[in-house]
């Protein structure tokens, strides 16, 4: 497993390697920012060259910050947003499938807001709609290849993105998820099996193309 991180959250990333190794897996450690197209690539490389392979590509990088209007979203924001959340998509994307053979799996991070909208979050929403549409496509593409390309879209998720998220003040904080019909946030690992679910070609070998929603009742036909 190759696992991409910002220098700033090492710790987690060495939390994370810890538990690999004791499932008796190899992990690799590749802290950078996948806003660059370039470290996107090389990250796509070295993976190459330390495990001869890319079976399952997880693009799950993001980056939001709430905003009382679209008036306030500044251009370096948006674009910050969009680097982070969709080109860092299509940039690991192209790299990994050059690479990539039948059985293997894309599985991209998209998000209720990518389906629903969030008036407090109209960057982050359009990058998961993009997500959307890119999942979609991109399947068909490949779908003679061989190769499965499928999103989840959780609903809010416990995570470090949203305490870490300048426009949640504290009181908002402690309040989050509380609006969804099962009353709460979910956990992360409430999420996994999801990821899991569609990377594995054993159990999921006849979908592909789908946004699977994890939203805790929240339903939607799109």
């Amino acid at each position: 497993m190759a696992i991409s991180f910002l220098p700033e959250e090492e710790a987690d990333a060495l939390e994370t390697e810890k538990a690999v190794r004791q499932e008796g897996r190899r992990c690799l450690l590749l802290p950078g920012d996948v806003t660059s197209r370039q470290f996107c690539e090389t990250l796509v490389e070295m993976t190459l060259q330390e495990f001869g392979r890319i079976d399952i590509l997880v693009p799950n990088a993001a980056h939001q910050t709430r905003k009382k209007s679209v008036l306030e979203v500044s251009d370096e924001e948006f674009d910050r947003t969009f680097k982070t959340n969709i080109y860092s998509y299509f940039w690991l994307a192209r790299a990994a499938l050059k690479h990539m053979k039948a059985g293997a799996a894309i599985v991209a991070s998209s998000s209720v807001t990518g389906l629903l909208g969030s008036k407090e979050l109209p960057d982050y929403s359009a990058t998961k709609g993009a997500i959307n549409a890119f999942t979609k496509t991109l399947a068909l593409e490949v779908l003679e290849r061989g190769i499965r390309v499928n999103a989840v879209a959780p609903g809010p998720v416990w995570t470090p993105l949203n305490p870490a998220d300048p426009g949640l003040p504290p009181e908002k904080v402690a309040q989050f998820g509380s609006k969804v019909p099962i009353g709460r946030p979910a956990q992360p690992e409430e999420v996994a099996p999801a990821y899991v679910f569609l990377a594995s070609d054993a159990d999921s070998s006849y979908i592909t193309g789908i946004v699977l929603p994890v939203m805790g009742g929240e339903t939607t036909g799109g």
